[in-house]
């Protein structure tokens, strides 16, 4: 076999030069005429040999970039054929090799397409055919060849792992920051808000916001724009918008702005109620443990030690979970509904980075047969179960919980708070929270301790309810986002961020109002 092989390299050698021979010595028409009857002799032989090679390889349909790619596949060669003759110390054709490869990557560039290079890339190919054909000729070794090329192909690979971690890690960034014209925007508002006389600050319809007949929304939120499409969706896609009320809830901060984008844009005949978490109290290190958690130095140190290292070398991970979204109570206030809403029996509870897209009211008539959560269920045949987020391996952990029970989504919840009171679902949250004090049975998030607090509370909803994936899955299939009631940008590319999927964008941008003074002259478009 090895003989077979050998001379068939032999022989696809000798019909190279051949042919090399014959081109260098006729016009540029007999040159074109030859070397198509290369490419179709070295296609022949190339089939009859694994890790074939030919410098005069074209695609069968001359596709637009066949010659950028003709290019890097001789460069590959060059720098596998420069490690054999530095072995074999052949400084002559180390010197040859080094030069056709330096024109090379200087022709090929950043080219994409044949249309980008430059005219002499043609001459340049044919220059380095010949030293590739030289350096089979006097340095034509298969050991050697694929040890240079197996260590190139290491390398490669840890390069693609370092621009994935580096472009993990951009990602991550970019997520933590606010753009600037939301910061604008937010600004804009606070101070319009501020110049307000105290009686015009109040929205209508306050006899509404504990009217259990009607349908009540909960939403934190420190995004002014996002809620504003949560709100504007949901109201547009209403039967009957004036029996909807939203809660909004967020910080001090925000609290000015979004109270004045809703009184200066009011959501039709919907009730809109906007609350400042620091107003609430009872939410104090006492009774939160994941505020007591934030007073220890343990948690101090992880998350604001001066020299903790945000680089690409201290991996994604580390960022990922330094996130200030985990730090942020607005996050963590879901599991508090019936503390923030005490005279409501059902509220159904909605991310920000979500957008509605049909009437929502027949969630209220689900039957939860008992349960606390109506959710959607994310897990296929092995994805998204709870040993994806919890840590099987501490014992607490694996005695309560089966490692492939279906996970579910925050983002679109129906929750019965009259439920969720007879059966202490806040207290469960506390139990769990507490022992996770050293991050030992779960990474930072809300997500893990709603799968523990509501396990076997949780109604499984129908998958056209809610779809997810917009903020990190391109490959969401057109067909799900329409018949979707509720599509959600879970994940770091939210569209109004520039690194969102701009495929995804569409369907969030047109509930923005671009034609608002405040949008413009923040120049959010």
């Amino acid at each position: 076999m090895h003989t077979l092989f050998f001379d068939l390299q032999q022989l696809r050698l000798r019909r190279h030069e051949k042919r090399l021979t014959e081109l260098l010595q006729q016009d540029e028409g007999e040159k074109a005429r030859l070397e198509e009857e290369a490419i179709k002799r070295s296609k022949a032989v190339d089939g009859a040999i694994l890790g074939k090679y030919s410098i005069w390889r074209r695609d069968e349909n001359e596709n637009s970039d066949s010659l950028v790619r003709l290019i890097r596949d001789q460069v590959i060669m060059a720098r596998a054929y420069i490690g054999v003759a530095q072995a074999r110390n052949n400084q002559r054709l180390l010197r040859d090799l080094r030069i056709r490869l330096r024109d090379s990557e200087r022709v090929v560039g950043d080219a994409t397409i044949d249309a980008e290079l430059p005219r002499s890339a043609p001459d340049k190919i044919r220059a380095m055919g010949q030293v590739l054909a030289k350096a089979r000729q006097q340095n034509y070794d298969c050991n050697s060849l694929v040890k240079g090329l197996r260590a190139m192909l290491h390398g490669a690979e840890d390069y693609a792992r370092s621009l994935r971690k580096q472009s993990a890690f951009l990602s991550q960034l970019a997520a933590k920051t606010m753009p600037k014209g939301l910061h604008c925007l937010s600004l804009r508002l606070n101070v319009q808000y501020h110049v307000l006389p105290p009686d015009e600050r109040q929205f209508p319809n306050r006899e509404k916001l504990e009217d259990d007949d009607l349908y009540h929304y909960a939403l934190f939120s420190d995004n002014v724009l996002a809620a504003a499409v949560v709100v504007n969706s949901t109201v547009l896609h209403a039967e009957e918008p004036d029996k909807h009320v939203f809660h909004l809830v967020t910080d001090r901060l925000n609290f000015g702005a979004m109270k004045m984008w809703f009184l200066d844009n009011p959501p039709g005949n919907a009730t809109i109620h906007v609350q400042n978490i620091d107003d609430f109290t009872w939410l104090n290190s006492s009774y939160c443990p994941v505020l007591r958690q934030l007073e220890s130095a343990a948690m101090k140190d992880y998350y604001f030690k001066p020299d903790q290292t945000t680089s690409v070398t201290s991996g994604t991970s580390n960022l990922k979970y330094r996130n200030p979204k985990y730090l942020s109570m607005l996050n963590h206030l879901r599991f508090y509904l019936p503390e923030v809403f005490p005279g409501l029996s059902k509220i159904l509870f909605l991310d920000d980075d979500i957008v509605v897209q049909k009437d929502l009211t027949p969630l209220w008539s689900v039957d939860l047969h008992g349960k606390v959560n109506g959710a959607v269920e994310t897990c296929g045949a092995s994805f998204h179960r709870f040993d994806k987020y919890l840590n099987f391996s501490n014992p607490h952990i694996a005695r309560n919980f089966d490692p492939n029970a279906c996970g579910w989504a925050y983002g679109m919840n129906i929750f019965d708070l009259e439920e969720w009171k007879k059966r202490d679902i806040t207290g469960i949250y506390h139990k769990w929270q507490t022992m996770n004090k050293d991050r030992t049975l779960w990474k930072l998030g809300t997500l893990p301790p709603g799968l523990i607090t509501f396990y076997n509370l949780t109604y499984p909803l129908d998958k056209s309810w809610h779809v997810l994936g917009l903020g990190y899955n391109p490959g969401v299939e057109p067909e799900d986002i329409d018949a979707a009631a509720v599509v959600h940008y879970n994940g770091n590319l939210k569209p109004w961020l520039e690194i969102g999927l701009s495929r995804f964008k569409g369907y969030w941008s047109r509930y923005v109002k671009y034609d608002h003074p405040y949008l413009q002259e923040c120049n959010i478009q």
